[in-house]
């Protein structure tokens, strides 16, 4: 995201005074930082209980992964979705912010298919990976549904509520998979 700033506007001063600009194409760029670094922060202090998490994961297209948790509960694929200010409601199927529908499950479902099938290619078995949105700086957040398939949270509760989920995987098997995420080998395809 950095770069991508960079690109939009390479003078310092001028990118200083662009963020500030409600109009302006590097202002929704910052926001997205921002909201990915607080998520980071937030998944960073996993690991003291034995959960591993990655960041800014590149695809060869140049797409990324925002954040991949490796832990206990399994593999979590994080998108970082900030939206100051806004209410925001998900039901099963869909989420809304200030009333207007989003694709957020849609891409982080599919996001997660894919990182599932690079990391069981690699790993050489079937590796789940389930999708979460950290949504930052929301007014306010309401989720709807017994069992949604998207894990959508707050990112203040991020870390209470990964590391709460019950353990599905040993720790050798956590290892392992942090391994293969980490070899930039895996995410070429």
């Amino acid at each position: 995201m950095r770069r991508k700033i960079r690109e939009l506007q390479p003078n310092p001063v001028l990118r200083l005074i662009d963020r500030r600009r409600p109009d302006a194409d590097i202002r929704s760029w910052v926001d997205g930082l921002t909201g990915e670094r607080l998520t980071g922060r937030q998944l960073n202090k996993l690991r003291r209980r034995g959960w591993f998490t990655l960041h800014a994961i590149q695809w060869a297209s140049g797409a990324d992964i925002d954040h991949l948790a490796i832990g206990p509960a399994g593999v979590f694929s994080i998108n970082s979705k900030r939206h100051r200010g806004k209410t925001v409601w998900y039901g099963d199927t869909a989420v809304t912010v200030n009333g207007s529908p989003t694709r957020h499950i849609a891409v982080s479902q599919s996001e997660a298919r894919r990182v599932s099938r690079a990391l069981s290619a690699r790993c050489g078995v079937v590796v789940p990976v389930r999708p979460v949105i950290s949504v930052v700086h929301a007014a306010k957040l309401t989720v709807k549904g017994a069992n949604p398939p998207v894990l959508v949270l707050a990112v203040e509760h991020l870390g209470r509520v990964l590391s709460g989920l019950s353990p599905t995987l040993p720790p050798d098997q956590v290892a392992r998979i942090y391994s293969v995420a980490r070899d930039a080998r895996t995410w070429v395809g």
